[in-house]
């Protein structure tokens, strides 16, 4: 009989293997069925379903029940990793104006390159998106239409770091405090304005226009986050 700790390697070793054959194949190709898998790697049932369990969980495969189930091939994005990271910042007491702070210079660079490395399929996403920027007038859509700026620039920024760098300061929070932050109509229309220069800048392929126009959103963010952006605000 094997001990506890035996069968707990061996499902190791064979998540290890099943994570691999994921890897080797496309997002949503077949692996095969759990009979299939149990003759390839030879362990019991037991074994192969705590194996999954372990790569299911890191997003390496899904599976599926049914005549025409399985075993697939999955893979894991930004999304996932944000959801543990947001937890664990809310634990710690971190607020929306603490990840944009950090999150800044990250946003400035995502800018910078996505104007210097755009394609014409990039540039094509980016005028879809300024032809709908009229069209998100409520917070709710605002909010949605600010997340898919974010994503659009840090995809085309080419860096894979820069796209969960991204991903966190625009989506940590933005839920909570979005409502607050786009509900006067005035400040609706400020972001689509500084939304469509960013876009401008990147399509034209001006770097340094696109860091001033993504520094300058972050700075307006401030104000309105700031606890005294209310008077600041009125100021400018």
């Amino acid at each position: 009989m094997q001990t506890a700790g035996a069968n707990e390697t061996l499902a190791s070793r064979t998540a290890r293997a099943l994570a691999g054959l994921s890897l080797a194949a496309n997002p949503g190709d077949y692996l095969g069925a759990e009979d299939e898998l149990l003759g390839r790697f030879g362990v019991s049932r037991p074994t192969l379903r705590q194996a999954a369990k372990m790569v299911e969980r890191d997003r390496l495969i899904s599976i599926r029940r049914g005549t025409k189930g399985g075993y697939f091939a999955e893979r894991p994005d930004a999304r996932d990793a944000i959801q543990s990271l947001a937890r664990f910042l809310r634990m710690r007491g971190a607020s929306l104006g603490d990840v944009i702070q950090v999150t800044r210079p990250v946003s400035e660079e995502a800018a910078v390159a996505a104007a210097r490395l755009r394609t014409p399929e990039d540039a094509e996403r980016m005028r879809d998106f300024l032809d709908r920027i009229d069209g998100h007038d409520t917070a709710r859509e605002l909010i949605v239409a600010e997340v898919e700026l974010a994503r659009m620039i840090a995809r085309m920024s080419g860096n894979p770091v820069v796209e969960l760098v991204m991903e966190i300061g625009y989506s940590f929070g933005l839920d909570e405090r979005g409502s607050d932050l786009y509900a006067d109509a005035d400040r609706r229309e400020r972001t689509r304005a500084m939304q469509r220069s960013l876009c401008q800048a990147i399509l034209d392929g001006d770097a340094d226009i696109a860091r001033l126009m993504m520094r300058r959103r972050s700075e307006q963010f401030d104000i309105w986050l700031n606890l005294g952006g209310a008077m600041q605000e009125a100021k400018a």
